[in-house]
């Protein structure tokens, strides 16, 4: 196939949306079109906001795209009284009937194993922010082909509040840390697979920044910052990291390293899906 053609689902709702826009952050469906073109140039995309319209692109159904693609989102996945979320979940239903393979983050992989009947709850700890730390592959993990190539003990971009409580058959717990127990997850349910990971490999550190800055009132809320000059003195540093990343007093005070701000370690398990469940598919 020339141009591979995939669907992008940005479930945000413009609310949330515009205070990205007011923050200096990219939209999170362009996140995952950049993610997408630097792996694989040629591809094409749609893009559908579930909670803008129940209508998806064209009247396309999953079977008409090479692979289906969840970014972020700020709904709650078990309230399925919301329109917003029940519209979501037969898509990513009809993709595992059809076959289409699916990747996401966050989001993308609560929509993983809830559309497979697995089970999403609140995270008694709270919010896990800006990096998910120690986050180690377990056993199944470092056999399988989406983590191939990433380190056993590794660091991600997270923005969260929910966590995966219960795995559908046909699942397997890729990835852990202390905080959130399941931070990546490959299932399989009817003809389809679903690779997800709960941080975010799309991010990168300034976007990460931005998001603080559209997170700010929650954030000062919940005492991750003491006022408002701490959360601004993070972001700058934040920034500053971004623009010089090779700067040691900033990666030794953020705590931050090359699995993250390395864009290759970052998204390896995007680049592995696409090798693994996508482009076999385009070649035969």
């Amino acid at each position: 196939m020339k141009n591979p053609k995939f669907l992008i689902v940005d479930g945000y709702p413009k609310p949330s949306r515009d205070d990205f826009d007011r923050a200096g952050m990219k939209q999170a469906w362009l996140l995952y079109a950049e993610m997408l073109n630097r792996h694989l140039p040629e591809a094409e995309y749609s893009v559908w906001f579930p909670s803008d319209t129940a209508k998806l692109p064209n009247d396309t159904g999953p079977e008409q795209y090479v692979g289906v693609l969840w970014t972020g989102c700020n709904l709650t996945i078990y309230h399925d009284d919301d329109e917003r979320v029940s519209r979501q979940i037969p898509l990513a239903k009809k993709s595992y009937e059809v076959g289409t393979p699916q990747f996401g983050s966050c989001w993308g992989l609560q929509m993983a194993v809830v559309a497979a009947g697995g089970k999403v709850e609140a995270n008694p700890l709270g919010r896990e922010m800006g990096l998910a730390r120690k986050v180690h592959l377990t056993e199944s993990g470092k056999k399988h082909p989406l983590m191939q190539g990433k380190p056993e003990v590794y660091s991600g971009f997270i923005s969260h509040v929910d966590q995966v409580t219960q795995l559908p058959p046909g699942s397997e717990m890729l990835a852990t840390n202390d905080f959130t127990r399941v931070q990546a997850v490959a299932v399989k349910h009817e003809a389809g697979e679903f690779w997800a990971t709960q941080y975010h490999p799309e991010y990168d550190l300034h976007e990460l920044a931005r998001l603080f800055v559209a997170r700010a009132p929650k954030l000062l809320r919940e005492k991750f910052f003491k006022d408002h000059q701490s959360l601004e003195g993070y972001t700058e540093k934040m920034e500053a990291l971004a623009q010089e990343p090779g700067r040691k007093d900033l990666r030794w005070q953020l705590d931050i390293d090359d699995d993250v701000l390395d864009a290759d370690i970052r998204q390896t398990e995007f680049h592995n899906w696409l090798q693994h469940l996508v482009l076999p598919r385009l070649n035969r």
